[in-house]
């Protein structure tokens, strides 16, 4: 039995893309059911969950329900401003996977899940993964530095920049690699930091990123 915290209650945001823990998720946000979720999500101080899109659309219709895959990522409400349309323009922050358990469409069409989270990664535990991670390390630092000279005001992670965590590394890896989304989720629902450092890393070499 698992002893991960459940969330009940938990809104939904099917998306065509793949939130990491500690990613950066500019939202423009203009359904009823999105502005009615961040405006309470912002009220009540919570989180929303993110999943990749498996069938659907992300503006879902009675015949065609948006369905999300069954591993997310909470992510809480950082920043949000109003712009001349009475669009919701959020910038959002992703904390903590989390596995569905079952979900339902309110009449609002919101996708409500019960979700457990699932805790950090698993530590690298041989030499051979930390010489891997230290070149994935050397080569986000170089990226970080090529977006930082080209448009500083750009950047896709947010500070602080973690060199050090090979679970913040590679995450941001697999966020900016053009890899197919999803090898994206499957690389997010990894629950091993030297695994998604050996496909990183090895994706790296076949392209002559290393």
């Amino acid at each position: 039995m698992s002893t991960n915290p459940l969330l009940a209650d938990l809104p939904l945001f099917p998306l065509h893309t793949v939130l990491f823990p500690g990613g950066h998720l500019p939202l423009k946000i203009f359904e009823a059911r999105y502005l009615d979720m961040a405006r309470a999500c912002l009220r009540e101080g919570t989180p929303f969950g993110v999943c990749l899109l498996k069938s659907g659309n992300e503006i879902a219709s009675p015949g065609d329900p948006s369905v999300p895959e069954n591993i997310g990522c909470l992510a809480e409400i950082t920043q949000c401003d109003v712009d001349t349309f009475g669009m919701l323009l959020v910038q959002a922050r992703g904390t903590t996977r989390f596995r569905l358990l079952s979900h339902r469409v309110e009449p609002s069409n919101l996708i409500v899940g019960v979700a457990e989270t699932i805790g950090d990664d698993t530590p690298l535990d041989s030499t051979e993964a930390l010489v891997k991670f230290g070149a994935c390390a050397e080569v986000l630092e170089r990226i970080i530095d090529a977006i930082k000279a080209r448009e500083p005001k750009d950047l896709p992670f947010t500070e602080p920049f973690l060199l050090d965590d090979p679970t913040w590394v590679s995450n941001r890896l697999s966020e900016i690699l053009p890899i197919p989304m999803r090898a994206r989720q499957k690389l997010m629902e990894l629950e091993d930091a030297a695994a998604r450092i050996d496909v990183v890393h090895h994706y790296m070499q076949q392209h002559q990123l290393l």
